[in-house]
């Protein structure tokens, strides 16, 4: 059968992109202007960007042995390929909060995008909503909520335009715009907290995803050796959601004349640290503004706090240790994924992150129980190379690599994709010559 006239299914074949890149090289020459090898984009990227930008999407904890650990433990995973299985159709959709997706993966929240590309979040935004894939915004971005919910809804229109074959439906049926989540950094001041939540609900943010690990930043050598904190440095980026927001600008916007550092120093990264306490106020404000949409936590590592989290109330909950950002010497977080399924997992959504680099990663995530995964760091590397086409030959590439794997791996649905199509080994040592380099 060409591969080109394969039956429609629930998912668009996203495989054809590796044809159409090939089909460009062998019919007029045009190549690919960057190399989509994760080590081989990661290193490129240092050419394209300054030491600041660069080293903040890059730098970890430490001496980085968790993000070390990360790659480990997919890396002691192996896939079992089964042959002779039908795959000319598959099915990559996926229900998260009510909204159907076309594939399990979300573009996670990273702030301060104008390092990488002057439209910053607009551009993983608009290319999300082209996708029909979850967008999350950081609470550090570095455009207003307003103005990345707008680039979404003219990725989608885009989207719809173009595949009319193709749609996925919002939590209230119809062909809603992409599911967005906003990713919360918890002020100590409820006023300020309320605002966000209710402009980020204003436009079309319907999951809250709370942030409990990064209430300050880490120990980041990296960043350290060079005063990396935009904030502080003039023309700085990253007080866009500050700045547009009536409340915070009310109460602190003098401030800012004399502490470019306000906003994110008071709201966002404050050093002060929530507790369990907390979250029941936070969840039921939520409610209340949303009309009773998902709360989710990000950044649980371990059984009891997974436990906790639906204690308290939390429909879902996002596995990551920040990309190995802020403990050093922490687990992998695929480490934890297997006994926080088996603990959590029939009672609400599980969402993976940290580490995920290629198709057969997002592929042994799904295979340990995760619903779906997050994407940061090669969103962020394909746009610091060309905006908003780089950022779409990331994603585009991975969503082939994931298909094609599944293809040819004989997993023709997520629903086959469990515990049986893995082998773990457990002396398996990541190539210290594959590990990505800072």
């Amino acid at each position: 059968m060409d591969p080109t006239n394969k039956p429609n299914g629930p998912s668009p074949h996203y495989s054809l992109y590796q044809r159409e890149v090939f089909k460009q090289g062998g019919s007029n020459g045009s190549l690919p202007s960057f190399s989509v090898h994760p080590e081989e984009l990661q290193e490129s990227t240092k050419n394209k960007l300054n030491d600041r930008g660069y080293f903040y999407a890059n730098s970890n904890a430490g001496l980085g042995w968790t993000d070390r650990a990360n790659r480990e433990a997919f890396y002691r995973w192996r896939i079992i390929p089964r042959m002779l299985v039908d795959t000319n159709v598959r099915d990559l959709t996926t229900e998260l909060f009510g909204h159907r997706i076309p594939a399990p993966i979300l573009f996670a929240p990273i702030g301060i995008n104008k390092l990488y590309s002057p439209l910053g979040e607009l551009v993983p935004a608009k290319i999300a909503g082209e996708l029909g894939l979850p967008y999350c915004l950081s609470t550090a971005s570095s455009q207003p909520i307003e103005a990345v919910a707008a680039a979404n809804d003219q990725g989608a229109s885009v989207k719809n335009e173009s595949n009319s074959v193709h749609k996925y439906d919002g939590p209230n049926g119809g062909n809603a715009s992409s599911p967005r989540f906003f990713q919360l950094y918890m002020s100590h001041d409820d006023e300020i907290t309320i605002s966000l939540l209710e402009r980020a609900w204003k436009s079309g943010f319907d999951v809250c995803m709370l942030t409990v690990d990064t209430w300050q930043l880490g120990w980041r050598p990296t960043d350290i050796n060079i005063a990396n904190y935009t904030f502080y440095y003039p023309g700085s980026v990253g007080n866009e959601v500050g700045t547009s927001d009536p409340v915070f600008m009310r109460k602190y916007g003098k401030d800012l004349e004399n502490d470019s550092g306000k906003w994110i120093d008071s709201s966002v990264w404050h050093g002060k640290a929530h507790t369990w306490k907390k979250i029941p106020w936070l969840i039921k404000e939520w409610k209340r503004i949303s009309g009773g949409r998902p709360f989710v936590l990000k950044g649980i590592q371990s059984v009891e706090d997974a436990l906790k989290a639906h204690e308290v109330g939390c429909e879902g909950i996002v596995i990551t240790n920040h990309a190995g950002r802020q403990v050093d010497g922490a687990v992998g977080s695929l480490e934890v994924l297997p006994e926080i399924v088996d603990a959590v997992g029939s009672k609400m959504k599980i969402i993976f992150d940290s580490g995920i680099r290629t198709g057969a990663d997002v592929f042994k995530a799904l295979a340990l129980g995760a619903d779906a995964v997050q994407v940061g760091r090669l969103y962020v590397w394909g746009m610091a190379h060309e905006g908003e086409a780089g950022c779409r030959h990331v994603m585009k590439s991975l969503l082939a690599d994931l298909d094609i794997l599944m293809t040819v791996a004989g997993y023709p649905a997520l629903r086959d994709v469990d515990r049986k199509a893995l082998k773990y080994n457990p002396h398996g040592v990541y190539p210290r010559g594959e590990q990505a380099k800072l």
